[in-house]
């Protein structure tokens, strides 16, 4: 959402005038709607040399957080449907998906996410519970 009124904020002439505004707006969009597909697209473009490391690290974090998604939401799904969503080639998936510990049933074309563990959350205590309750209500009213 900041992004957002940041780009509103931004005036006509400096956006017109420096043309990787508009791109890394494009990329802010992509995000923002979850288009993963979008977002390596509008990553792949020619970068001045103050962004290319910035747009490095959106294009590894975005990776990161689509294998995520796959593997907590599939138990399997296809080779290109997970190719779009990792921004990679059929092929680079096929081999590439071994070091998340993934297989790859080749008969059907579906790769096959592993589950990740999830870690066992602590229970709180009911002292701590209501230490939290009173700080945000002192918060609320302050």
């Amino acid at each position: 959402p900041n992004a957002k009124f940041l780009w509103k904020r931004i005036p006509e002439n400096v956006k017109q005038g420096n043309p990787e505004i508009g791109n890394v707006w494009a990329v802010g969009q992509k995000l923002w709607n979850r288009d993963f597909p979008g977002v390596y697209s509008c990553l792949e473009q020619e970068w001045p040399e103050h962004l290319v490391s910035i747009m490095n690290v959106i294009r590894d974090a975005t990776k990161t957080r689509a294998v995520q998604l796959v593997a907590k939401a599939y138990s399997s799904i296809g080779v290109d449907d997970t190719a779009s969503f990792l921004g990679m080639s059929s092929n680079q998936v096929i081999k590439g998906v071994s070091s998340y510990g993934w297989s790859v049933d080749s008969s059907s074309k579906m790769i096959l996410p592993k589950r990740p563990d999830s870690p066992k959350e602590q229970p709180t205590s009911s002292e701590e519970q209501l230490a939290k309750l009173t700080d945000f209500v002192s918060f609320l009213e302050n």
